[in-house]
């Protein structure tokens, strides 16, 4: 009975060192409601669309080969898919190179001359130095969902020039990540229930030509889902207007505008909210238009509750030319004529109005910590005037503050430091004794005599 017991220990050993176990679980996986997209073998179930970047196989892995001179490429499924968990092996060559894995994508087929092309949710395989594997990007349509820079641990899941596991849960309106098994992103969305699986190999220059990108081990399970846990300190873009999911109520996310009345703001002069001069319509909390001037109509408006610690987001849409703000740690004990006075996440439209151009170094442009610093300037952050852009302030314990557009950070800084001190010094806020240092304050929406909207106003104030 020993000798049989050692036996099958040595056997065991040796099926595992030459992978003959690996069928076995697959076949263990398929019992799990799993199905391989790829067989290792041929490109069956699959087709080539929107570039002429080729794909052909190598030693049971499907390899593409970036090519100049064409447009992005795809590799798609012929099958749509709605709901799933997705996993697969991605390597890249190179850091300058690119790829993503298309979900419940679509297909324009007159665009690029007949080639199609894909648009959809993308997550994202980036070997640069920026490192946004993981993150969401929604391919030929609306751009960054989800950029890494609002869950930077997570850039360091990657490994460049290896093969890197990619989880992705599409199951309902929410479309979650990992990346070797490192939670990455997360996103609520409110369009494409269903659609194909694509594999990109991305549009590059002429330098580039030849390198290669390699996928394996596809797999893809559609009944039967179980969502892997999630850390509930990693931030969830949540693209349904005015609603707070289940996740977010767990990590203590809560609605400052319920998309249906004023409850919870106030006028800055008074402790009802303006009779005149904003309104609540649509889903959205409306400035209206006056004459351009500083809180000569309806005047600025704040929450009723004074917040320290925070994570802020919020949505804006502007009209042409107008000017906002988002005021935070306003104390309303400063007598001013017009705003009133608390640090601003500038809302601007920065190509009409002109207050865009002065002040010092752009530190008046859209994001900026208004009249003290300049917000990242860089345009693939910012959406079109009459679209709805996402703002967002993150205070900490320690005083560090940080402004996000769209997913991107614009700036940070701390309150009270060196740093922040001479820069008060520099600005038009030089005669208030210890500018932006209250430790509580409202949160402020500015009536700058502008159309602008606001929307999914929530806060989370459990870090």
């Amino acid at each position: 009975m020993k000798n049989n017991v050692i036996f099958k220990s040595i056997l065991l050993v040796a099926l595992l060192s030459n992978g003959v176990l690996s069928h076995a679980q697959e076949d263990r996986s398929k019992e799990k409601g799993w199905v391989n997209l790829f067989d290792g073998k041929t490109l069956n179930g699959w087709k080539s669309v929107g570039g002429k970047a080729p794909y052909s196989i190598e030693g049971e892995t499907i390899v593409g080969r970036m090519t100049k001179g064409t447009p992005n490429s795809f590799l798609i499924t012929e099958k749509e898919y709605g709901d799933f968990i997705l996993e697969l092996d991605v390597k890249l060559e190179g850091d300058q190179t690119n790829s993503g894995i298309q979900t419940r994508s679509h297909l324009d087929p007159n665009a690029n001359g007949g080639l199609g092309r894909v648009y959809g949710r993308q997550v994202e395989i980036d070997p640069s130095e920026r490192a946004w594997t993981g993150g969401i990007y929604d391919e030929a349509r609306r751009s960054w969902l989800y950029p890494l820079d609002l869950n930077e641990s997570a850039k360091k899941a990657y490994k460049q020039e290896e093969f890197n596991h990619i989880r992705i849960e599409a199951i309902g309106d929410e479309l979650r990540t990992w990346v070797n098994d490192i939670p990455v992103s997360y996103v609520v969305d409110t369009i494409d229930r269903t659609g194909f699986i694509g594999l990109q190999v991305h549009s590059i220059p002429e330098k580039l030509d030849g390198k290669k990108v390699y996928f394996k081990n596809i797999k893809i399970q559609t009944s039967n889902l179980k969502s892997r846990a999630f850390p509930k300190d990693v931030y969830i873009v949540n693209l349904k207007p005015n609603e707070v999911v289940a996740s977010e109520k767990k990590s203590g996310v809560k609605l400052l505008f319920d998309g249906k009345s004023s409850n919870g703001w106030r006028s800055v002069n008074g402790d009802k909210f303006p009779a005149k001069g904003w309104e609540v319509n649509n889903g959205e909390l409306k400035v209206l238009k006056s004459d351009g001037s500083e809180s000569t109509n309806g005047g600025d408006i704040v929450t009723k509750d004074k917040y320290a610690i925070f994570d802020l987001s919020f949505e804006f849409k502007l009209s042409p030319g107008a000017n906002s703000g988002v005021k935070y740690f306003v104390t309303l004990k400063e007598k001013t004529k017009g705003s009133a006075i608390g640090l601003e996440y500038q809302v601007l439209d920065d190509k009409l109005h002109p207050d865009a151009k002065m002040g010092r170094d752009g530190n008046r442009t859209l994001a900026s910590l208004y009249d003290l610093m300049t917000s990242n300037q860089d345009g693939r952050a910012r959406r079109s005037i009459g679209e709805w852009n996402r703002g967002r302030v993150v205070v900490t314990a320690d005083n560090k503050v940080e402004h996000y557009l769209n997913g991107v950070k614009m700036l940070s800084y701390e309150r009270g430091s060196k740093e922040f001190k001479d820069l008060v010094a520099k600005s038009k806020y030089k005669d208030w004794v210890d500018f932006g240092e209250a430790k509580e304050g409202y949160i402020l929406l500015q009536d700058h005599g502008d159309q602008v909207s606001f929307r999914s106003i929530k806060i989370n104030t459990s870090n």
